[in-house]
This record gives structure tokens, sequence and C-alpha cells, in this order.
């Protein structure tokens, strides 16, 4: 079956194109999710929204991209969305303990938690330092490089995800790669001393 007469029996909202789009994008957008969320059940939860998003506007599905490009750029945005909202909550609860109207908690960053099961490598600790590091990152340079980086897509990919040029694209990841590469030439130096 072509793409568009996929996209088509998803807009005439057919329950086999439905469940043909999860089994086919339901890992994918999964491994995009807990790259930029690196806590499995959360992650979980944001690809079931994406679907929801995706069943919610296919009918708004212009064709302008693949099909694959729009639930990926929807991914990344609700990725985006659920950290916002995240740090949001972090900084609304270190006010109040500023403030003396709540007890304090754990201050730090969401994204200390690293409970990231795809990433296996012998040293966790050096992994949630990366994480942290990248976290840090301004939004576009945390979005190309968690695309390019730790979700695997081209630079193509990442344009039509982001509607960016190639050569933003491009200069992003030059700069994204160098401020990672200072930030954690900064924490070695700081765990040697």
């Amino acid at each position: 079956m072509s793409e568009l007469d996929f996209i088509k029996e998803l807009k005439e909202g057919k329950s086999s194109a439905f469940g043909i789009l999860l089994n086919d994008f339901e890992q994918k957008v999964f491994n995009t999710c807990i790259s930029f969320v690196p806590n499995k059940e959360d992650a979980e939860d944001i690809a079931q929204e994406v679907f929801l998003e995706v069943f919610r506007s296919i009918n708004k599905f212009k064709g302008n991209s693949k099909l694959s490009t729009w639930i990926y750029r929807i991914a990344t945005n609700k990725c985006l969305e659920f950290i916002r909202k995240k740090n949001t909550k972090k900084r609304f609860a270190f006010m109040q303990t500023i403030l003396g109207n709540e007890t304090p908690r754990d201050k730090s960053n969401y994204f200390t938690e690293f409970k990231h099961p795809g990433i296996i490598l012998e040293n966790k600790e050096l992994t949630a330092t990366i994480f942290k590091a990248i976290n840090t990152l301004p939004e576009s340079q945390r979005i190309v490089f968690t695309l390019a980086k730790i979700d695997d897509k081209s630079y193509q990919e990442i344009v039509e995800i982001t509607g960016k040029s190639l050569s933003s694209v491009e200069s992003i990841m030059f700069r994204a790669k160098k401020s990672l590469k200072e930030k954690l030439a900064s924490v070695n130096k700081n765990n040697s001393s």
C-alpha cells in the first residue's frame, strides 16, 4: 500500500490502518521519547500521548512531509512540553521552599535521574553525567544533538523534523558538540581535583 493510500485509510478512521501505524511506529516513537526523557515510564506515557495526538490530528496532516517526519515532529514536541512542565514544577517547588511555604525537596533537575534502559555503559555515573550535560544545552542544541547522536537521525531527517535549514542544523550541532565538550571537560577537571 502506498503512503498516500495508507494516510487516506488513517483519515477515514480505519482501525486496521491505526493497527499498522502502531506496529510500525510504536517502538520508534518510544525510542525518540526515551532519548529526550531518560525515564522508561515517562517515555511510555509521552509515546501514548504522541499516538493520541496523531489519531486526533491525522485529518490536519497535509502531506507536506513524510508521515514518519510528521510523527517524529509530534514526538519531539511532546517531549519538549513534558520537559518544560517538569522544569516549571521544579522551579515552583524551589520557589515555595525559598518562601517557606513548603518543605525542601530535591532541587536537582529532573534529568539527574538516570533510568535510560536503551543505553548500557559500564559506568552509569558517566552516562548520567553526559545526560545532565545534554540537558543543560539550549533547547535548539539539545533537540538537534539528541536527534542526531542518541536517536541516530540523519541531518536531513533532523531538517525535516525541526523545519530548520541544513546549514542551521550543522551549525547548531557544531555549537552543541563544542558546548558539551567544554561542560564535560569542566566536570572531569572538578572530579580530578
